[in-house]
């Protein structure tokens, strides 16, 4: 078996790749690496930023900056990192780290001046100190020590949390833990670029305030890496002092949002493009390129952060004016409304044709969002600026109406590069329209690529699973056929006329036949109920035209709630009244689409030349595909259903018109983006029986019974690791995959649905006695849900395997249970959670949470026994009731308690007794209650708390008990006894 690190081991090797990449790192010998830098640079806890390594360097930067001046203008920016909200802190002090900050100095003529210091050199990185560091302490409300800090003169720009697959823990553990820090100690983050997540086999990374889903992979830019370690790649890819540099100058947008701001960073494709970009433009050889980066990779923002790196690094171009074109008024609308809520300053957006004119002959250095229908009718050779770059988005449709060649005239003199996730060979219509040829030089297929393979491996969407529908029996209605077509095929059977109907009749007429329509409409509706209401998903039909969109529309409100159809199309008044019935104007569809995205109504839209471009919407699972889409089309179609959601394992696309029959004929693409951009259904199934096999596989030797000793046993066979582990991961996967194919006729007559039933009891037993969850059945998906009530005794899982909480009445209950890995399981899940808030309230509860972890590891390492396990669990939850109950018999308050419990336990030979103990701590919280203000929110973190306690600590130990050697070389007890003062309210 291969050895899996412990989070220790993790840190260790994470922080000699740093080393290796030119970061100066302490911590790889096993110590805390944060006591080397804290010691050499008189850091107290409760600071962030190591003051006198930076006072160093900005004296070091900046020549107006002297020994004399320093303090006053650190004490200024100290201040910078006072904030009530975490992001409007970040925002503000990203400005200070990329800009300088503004000081007062004096001027050597007499009088002052105000001059701008640098804390950062960009310009020089090797002017600069970049440590990294482990076991960094932050105490503010209460104490947090993530895993490796990284930071640039002493200014810590990126937290990082590891964690260990051998103990049970993963990189979502990691994010979880990150969130808490942020929320806990919030002041650390307001200078921070990103945090990272990690585990021994998988890095994510997220902007600072960013939520989990948003924590995603970076990768090295190369198809072929020198290391077979995904982290190592990973880390050496992202963290080297370079790339820091460069992501923190030139690659933060904060984005204006209605629930606070965001700050986003680029995913490793956009960084790499928008640096291929950069080359090429600052190289000057060639004045194209082709990026082509699948649907949902996130286009928008490549091309915006390219244009900010263009408009601010003189180094690439001088004094450029950057084009953005769409090519339609929605995309533009979409672009507008991102530029607005964005930190870009230098943008406009052209109006009008005559407006675009203008702005072409001014030349103006800034960015200008417009659409390419507006160049119809520029004037030629009015190129006002001679350094012009080009981003065209969709550009498979740059060529059409001739536009391209009205945009080439009006900008002669440009770089143009192309964007797109669905790049043409050749056009359908025309001959001469390739997207490779237009954009590429000679010899390059693009300058930059991100295939639908890559984004499905990375997460950022999703597969796409196809049903083939078009062969469904449907009644022909023989009288009323056309009279034409009627004597063409005079003597066919009815099966041999439908064939002959398929083969001649257009997607348009086909989709048009009323007993074809009734029968998708009852196909779609049984589909809808069955597969996609269940978990809440929402469905969009496709229609080749108006009137069968109107035709699918009625039908589907027929059956179902009026207010669960809408159907989107235009229409004019010379249209038919079943047209006309569903007209929209654009702010009736924009407020549906909008509705359309939330959990409300509708539930579905039918649609006929909408949303099947630039449209996102995660909780679209299932497209039915009554239209003939190929290559490019079909692949935006296919984009439509691929976006992630918590609990969706894929997109669907149930087709009736036969597209996917044929799949070479359908995308006329490479062979990896035939292979990945759609598959049949059938393999979705298969890959649900393979990860049933891996999930039963675990539980080998074991009865498939619905009785209380085999689940004792599977339960006694995944308490430790690696089942533990692999039976934690593969049944969430498990579960995505069955509500992803229920209900299927082959669950049941393949037997996979009786195996899923059993594996379902184990995972109740399981989150019950490992979690301490009650009613974990309640937290399974619908379909899932559904099974377990149906065929799980619920009553009987809860007495045979009750949850457990800590204490003495609960003893009894886990004495019953004959399996001593389910007690060490329950006793360990009740004794963390017991102790992981009251950490910081008293040092017995530290000491005896990581006595805990060390059992739990030796347990789960096959060093200790089941019931060697067991009985030393239980003895270190005696030991934490008995601290529950201290604070009673010594007559204390909890604050009093700890504190004098530090003092007889933690420092016995720093004091005289255990009597001057008690007095030293009755004192401390006496004067505390008394001088610390509580009454306002926000006082355990404000900059008062924590140095009135440190004056009260002063008063008590060095002025009324000579004690002053606790404190004066001892910052963790200052921040230990804070820690008990505010964790216990005082």
């Amino acid at each position: 078996m291969v050895s899996i690190p412990s989070e220790g081991g993790v840190e260790r090797s994470l922080l000699s790749w740093l080393d290796g990449v030119g970061w100066e790192t302490h911590g790889q010998d096993g110590d805390r690496g944060a006591n080397v830098l804290d010691g050499a640079y008189e850091r107290d806890n409760h600071e962030v930023i190591y003051w006198n390594l930076l006072k160093e360097q900005i004296i070091a930067l900046n020549d107006p900056v002297t020994e004399d001046n320093v303090d006053k203008f650190v004490s200024s920016l100290r201040r910078d990192l006072d904030t009530e909200n975490l992001m409007d802190g970040n925002r503000a002090f990203h400005q200070l780290l990329t800009k300088g900050k503004t000081f007062t100095v004096n001027s050597d003529k007499g009088g002052s001046e105000t001059v701008y210091v640098d804390l950062i050199d960009y310009e020089n990185p090797e002017n600069n100190r970049f440590h990294a560091v482990n076991q960094f302490p932050v105490s503010r409300e209460t104490t947090i020590r993530p895993d490796v800090n990284l930071f640039v003169n002493g200014i810590p720009l990126v937290t990082m949390e590891l964690k260990s697959l051998a103990q049970d823990n993963d990189w979502h553990d990691a994010v979880r833990d990150l969130k808490n820090y942020e929320e806990d100690v919030p002041r650390l983050f307001v200078p921070g670029l990103f945090n990272i997540a990690a585990d021994t086999m998988e890095l994510r990374y997220g902007a600072v305030g960013a939520p989990r889903e948003f924590y995603e992979p970076w990768k090295p830019d190369s198809e072929e890496p020198e290391d077979d370690s995904k982290m190592r790649q990973a880390v050496t890819a992202l963290c080297n002092p370079d790339s820091i540099l460069d992501l923190l100058k030139n690659f933060v947008f904060y984005e204006r949002r209605a629930g606070g701001d965001a700050k986003i960073v680029p995913r490793y494709m956009q960084y790499y493009a928008v640096n291929r970009i950069l080359d090429r433009v600052r190289e000057g050889d060639h004045k194209r390129g082709l990026i082509w980066h699948t649907q949902g990779s996130g286009k928008s923002f490549t091309m915006l952060y390219a244009a900010e790196n263009l408009l601010s690094r003189p180094a690439v171009a001088g004094n450029p004016q950057v084009f953005i074109i769409v090519d339609t008024d929605k995309l533009n609308s979409q672009m507008r409304d991102q530029l607005a809520n964005l930190s870009l300053e230098q943008w406009t957006e052209a109006e009008s044709i005559d407006h675009l004119q203008r702005l072409i002959e001014d030349g103006q250095s800034e960015l200008v969002l417009t659409t390419i229908q507006k160049f119809e009718d520029v004037d030629p050779d009015t190129q006002g600026n001679d350094e012009v770059i080009v981003m065209s988005d969709e550009a498979h449709r740059f060529m059409e109406a001739d536009l391209g060649s009205r945009l080439d005239a009006a900008l002669p003199d440009c770089y143009h590069f192309g964007f797109t996730g669905t790049p043409v060979r050749e056009g359908e219509r025309h001959e001469d329209r390739n997207t490779f040829r237009e954009f590429s030089p000679e010899g390059e297929d693009y300058l930059h690529r991100y295939s639908v393979k890559q984004g499905i491996d990375d997460g950022l969407i999703l597969p796409v699973y196809f049903t083939l529908r078009h062969e469904m029996e449907w009644e022909i209605d023989e009288a009323g056929l056309d009279e034409k077509f009627e004597q063409e095929f005079r003597g066919l059977t009815t099966d041999e006329k439908r064939d002959a109907i398929r083969e001649n009749v257009t997607a348009t007429t086909l989709a048009e036949i009323e007993p074809r329509v009734e029968k998708a409409v009852e196909e779609i509706d049984a589909h809808y109920d069955d597969h996609v209401s269940p978990n809440g998903w929402k469905g969009m039909v496709v229609t080749p035209s108006r009137r069968s969109a109107a035709m699918y529309g009625e039908r589907l409100i027929d059956r179902r709630d009026d207010e669960e159809i809408e159907v989107l199309y235009t229409s004019t008044k010379d249209d038919s009244d079943l047209i006309k019935q569903f007209h929209t104007d654009s702010e009736e569809r924009d407020s549906i689409v909008k509705a359309f995205k939330q959990e409300e109504n509708p539930k579905l839209l039918v649609v006929h030349n909408m949303l099947l471009t630039g449209f996102d919407a995660p909780i679209l699972k299932t497209m039915y595909l009554d239209r003939n889409l190929k290559n490019h089309n079909l692949m935006q179609a296919i984009a439509r259903t691929n976006r992630p959601a918590a609990g969706k394992e894929n997109g669907e696309i149930v087709d009736f018109q036969g597209v996917f029959e044929n799949i070479d004929e359908a995308l006329d693409y490479d062979a990896e983006t035939k292979a990945y951009a759609a598959r049949d259904k059938d393999e979705l199934f298969d890959d649900l029986v393979e990860q049933v096999e891996r999930v039963i596989d675990i539980f080998d030797g074991i009865p498939k019974e619905d009785t209380q000793e085999a689940t004792s046993e599977a339960i006694e066979r995944v308490s430790t690791h690696p089942e533990r582990r692999e039976f934690k991961q593969n049944f969430r996967r498990l579960q995505n995959l069955y509500e992803a194919v229920a209900p299927d006729g082959r669950l049941v007559s393949e037997g996979i649905e009786r195996d899923y039933k059993w594996l379902s009891r184990i995972h109740v037993a399981f989150k019950r006695t490992t979690s301490g969850e009650d009613d974990p059945e309640d937290e399974m998906r619908e379909k899932t849900r559904e099974i377990i009530n149906e065929h799980v005794d619920i009553p009987e899982i809860k007495r045979d395997f009750p949850t457990y909480k800590l204490g003495e009445e609960y003893l009894e209950d886990v004495e019953g249970l004959d399996n001593s890995g389910v007690k060490a399981s329950q006793i360990a899940h009740a004794t963390r959670e017991h102790l992981h808030p009251r950490e910081n309230q008293n040092p017995r509860y530290k000491r005896l949470s990581e006595r805990v972890t060390d059992i739990v590891e030796r347990w789960q390492g096959d060093e200790i026994s089941d019931p060697e396990a067991v009985e030393a669990l239980k003895s270190v939850e005696a030991d934490v009731l008995d601290v529950d109950k201290g604070a009673d018999e010594k007559g204390m308050e909890a604050a009093e308690f700890a504190i004098y419990t530090h003092l007889t336990e933690e420092t016995p030979d720093a004091i005289e007794s255990d009597e001057q103990a008690e007095r030293v701590a009755e004192e401390i919280v006496t004067q505390f209650r008394e001088r610390v203000d509580r009454g306002y929110s926000g006082w355990k973190t404000n900059q008062q708390t924590i140095a009135e306690i440190e004056r009260i600590l002063l008063d008590v130990l060095v002025v009324q008990y000579d004690l002053s050697h606790l404190i004066q070389d001892d910052d963790e007890f200052v921040d230990a006894i804070r820690n008990y003062l505010i964790q216990n309210n005082g």
